[in-house]
């Protein structure tokens, strides 16, 4: 993969470590979150990402994700992954991560199922 891939990996590794500066680091500053079919974000802005890491799910001793599957096409890195301990099951999520400028710009999440 191309460095496209690399903002999302370090924000993957970091969200796995519950690490919140390095996963904000890899945001842009004006990043917009979508959690689909929502036409308007739901998150906006690094303070807001951050605010909502700290006390949603970094404070999860179980949550952790893995990538079962990745793809990019142009500017956009598209990840298959299962999210582990913020339900009593995991679940699947599709994530489009749009990459500029070695940051994630915005990023649409999708339900699995």
């Amino acid at each position: 993969m191309t460095n496209k891939t690399d903002p999302v990996q370090r924000q993957l590794d970091a969200y796995n470590a519950k690490d919140l500066d390095a996963f904000i680091g890899c945001y842009h500053p004006d990043i917009a979150i979508y959690r689909m079919p929502a036409i308007a974000p739901t998150l906006i802005g690094r303070d807001a990402l951050a605010a909502f890491y700290q006390t949603e799910r970094f404070s999860i001793a179980a949550l952790r994700a893995e990538v079962l599957q990745r793809m990019m096409v142009g500017n956009k890195v598209i990840d298959h992954e299962r999210v582990y301990g913020l339900a009593e099951q995991p679940y699947e999520v599709i994530v489009v991560y749009e990459v500029q400028d070695g940051l994630i710009l915005n990023a649409w999440f999708y339900s699995v199922g």
